[in-house]
C-alpha cells in the first residue's frame, strides 16, 4: 500500500526541522562567553532623555564604579547586560522606565603577565581570549636558555589563594597535551625560568 504523499512531506519537514534546530544549537553551544568587566576598564554610561546622568566611568582596583543616582555598585566579573540591568533597578526609583545604555570604551582591566627568561618580558594587556602560547608570543618568544618544560601559571582565586599549573611547551608544540594550553584570565602570570 503507498503512503499518501502528503504524509512523506510532512516527514520530509519535521527531519529537516529537527536537523536545523540541531544546527542552531550548536552555533549557539559555540558562541564565544560575553565579555566580563575587570577592573581598568572604562565604561561609558548613559540614560535617554537624562543628560545629567552620561558620563565615563572608571572601575576602580576594587571592582566597583560609582554613578549619579546609582551610588556604588560592583561592575567587575558582570558582563555589560548584567551590569545594565543592576543599573536600570537602581535608577527605577528616580526615573519611571529609565533606558540605560553601557557600553566598554576602553579595556584597561585586562591584562596578564609573562616574566623569566623571555625576549620582552613584563604586563600585557589583550581585548580578546589568549592562552598560554599567545601570551608567549607577545612576549616575544623564550631566550635560549629557558627551561620550557618548566613553564609556570600562576593564577590568584577569587578566595586569595594562588595556585600554580605547569606548563609543558615542548608538548604543546609537537600537537600533545593541548590541554594544557588554558585561555588565560585577567591577572594571570606565566613564569618562564
Amino acid at each position: 500500500m503507498r503512503r499518501p504523499k502528503i504524509v512523506m512531506f510532512h516527514r520530509y519537514a519535521l527531519a529537516l526541522l529537527w536537523m536545523l534546530c540541531a544546527h542552531v544549537g550548536a552555533v549557539r553551544a559555540d558562541e564565544p562567553e560575553p565579555y566580563r568587566i575587570q577592573p581598568g576598564d572604562v565604561l561609558m554610561v548613559s540614560v535617554w532623555k537624562e543628560e545629567a546622568l552620561m558620563s565615563e566611568v572608571l572601575v576602580r582596583p576594587d571592582g566597583g564604579m560609582s554613578f549619579p543616582l546609582v551610588g556604588d555598585v560592583r561592575a567587575s566579573g558582570r558582563t555589560v547586560d548584567e551590569l545594565r540591568t543592576l543599573v536600570n533597578e537602581r535608577l527605577n526609583k528616580f526615573i519611571p522606565d529609565p533606558a540605560v545604555t553601557i557600553a566598554v570604551k576602553q579595556i584597561g582591566g585586562n591584562r596578564v603577565y609573562v616574566l623569566g627568561k623571555v625576549n620582552r618580558p613584563g604586563e600585557f594587556t589583550f581585548s580578546q581570549p589568549i592562552d598560554v602560547m599567545q601570551a608567549l608570543s607577545l612576549a616575544g618568544g623564550a631566550t635560549s636558555f629557558a627551561a620550557l618544560d618548566d613553564i609556570q601559571i600562576l593564577r590568584r582565586e577569587s578566595s586569595g589563594k594562588q595556585t600554580s599549573r605547569r606548563f609543558r611547551y615542548s608538548d604543546v608544540e609537537r600537537g600533545r597535551s593541548l590541554d594544557q594550553n588554558i585561555l588565560l584570565k585577567s591577572g594571570d602570570t606565566v613564569v618562564v625560568p
